[in-house]
């Protein structure tokens, strides 16, 4: 069993998984569009114009799937009560990381810096009100 996260964009999926293949290196491993479902949405399902948004993709980031979508929405997307940690090699890698997810708007809430669980940590909230945990997993935690 495991648990995979999927997020909702409303409407900017395409912009965010072009971004998180710059900044930290995903790769799409599967895609399709509204308009590419073997069977129509329902009327009223989906806003109009979104016959061409993201009805659903795979993102893979290291080991990790990250499925994200357009959803039925339009409106402005909200990420709340969570947070993705990305687990990096190293603080050189950590740091770039961290400020590429912060290109574009990004809010830092944490700086990078070293921390009694981790040579490098840093927390920040990306363009699309995503959070994000960047570290370097020390030896000595689990």
């Amino acid at each position: 069993m495991k648990v995979e996260p999927y997020l909702f964009f409303n409407g900017r999926c395409e912009e965010a998984m072009a971004f998180y293949k710059e900044a930290i290196g995903a790769e799409v491993t599967f895609q399709m569009r509204m308009n590419e479902a073997p069977d129509p949405p329902p009327p009223g399902a989906i806003p109009e114009g979104f016959g061409n948004k993201i009805m659903h993709a795979n993102l893979r980031i290291g080991s990790t799937m990250l499925m994200v979508s357009d959803g039925n929405s339009n409106m402005q997307p909200t990420f709340n009560g969570f947070t993705l940690s990305l687990s990096v090699d190293d603080a050189a890698e950590a740091d770039r990381k961290f400020t590429a997810l912060q290109q574009g708007g990004g809010k830092v809430t944490m700086p990078m810096g070293k921390t009694f669980w981790s040579p490098a940590f840093g927390m920040l909230e990306d363009k699309f009100g995503v959070g994000w945990m960047v570290i370097v997993p020390s030896p000595d935690m689990p």
